[in-house]
C-alpha cells in the first residue's frame, strides 16, 4: 500500500466532516463513537463540545486516561461502490485544557470547520478537548490511490 503524501492526509483531515473514534472501554469491551475534529499541525482536536451528554465527565475521556492508543476511521460510503473508501489512524489520545499551546489555533480550526458552533456552545463546561498525535495512518479506495485524490476533491469545501 503506498503511503499518503502528507498534504493528501491534511486535506481529506480538513475536509471530512467526521471521524468514527474507537477505544478500549470498562472491562476491555470495544467502544466507538463520531466524533467532530480539527487538524492543527500534525494533530487532531475534539472538543468536549455543548451538545448534550449524558454526564459532565464523559466515560470516553476516562478510557483514554486509561488507555491512550486509539484509533479513527474516516470512510466514503457511495451507491457506487467504485467510489468508497477509508482512512485508518492509528493515534495517541490525551485530554488538553485552555493552557495547550495549540488550544487556540484549534478553537478556530474548529468553529471554521463547524458553523454548528455559531449556536452550541463549544465547550461544556470548562474548555477540554482531545488531542490525537496521529502515530500511523491506512488507508483503502475501491479505485486506488487516485480514487482517493478524486473523492477529496467532491469533499465539503475546505475551511477557509
Amino acid at each position: 500500500m503506498q503511503a499518503l503524501s502528507p498534504h493528501l492526509l491534511a486535506e481529506i483531515l480538513d475536509r471530512e466532516p467526521v471521524a468514527r473514534l474507537a477505544l478500549i472501554g470498562d472491562g476491555g469491551a470495544p467502544e466507538v463513537m463520531p466524533i467532530v475534529f480539527a487538524l492543527v499541525g500534525e494533530a487532531l482536536y475534539s472538543p468536549i463540545d455543548g451538545k448534550p451528554k449524558s454526564s459532565a465527565r464523559l466515560a470516553r475521556l476516562r478510557y483514554i486516561a486509561r488507555e491512550p492508543r486509539v484509533g479513527l476511521v474516516i470512510d466514503r460510503y457511495a451507491d457506487d461502490w467504485r467510489q468508497l473508501w477509508w482512512l485508518r489512524l492509528a493515534a495517541v489520545a490525551r485530554e488538553v485544557g485552555a493552557d495547550h499551546p495549540d488550544f487556540e489555533a484549534a478553537v478556530v480550526a474548529l468553529r471554521g470547520k463547524y458553523p454548528q458552533y455559531q449556536s452550541t456552545p463549544l465547550f461544556s463546561g470548562e474548555p477540554t478537548m482531545i488531542r490525537f498525535e496521529i502515530l500511523d495512518s491506512r488507508w483503502w479506495s475501491a479505485a486506488g490511490l487516485d480514487g482517493l485524490r478524486d473523492a477529496t476533491a467532491f469533499s465539503a469545501p475546505p475551511r477557509e
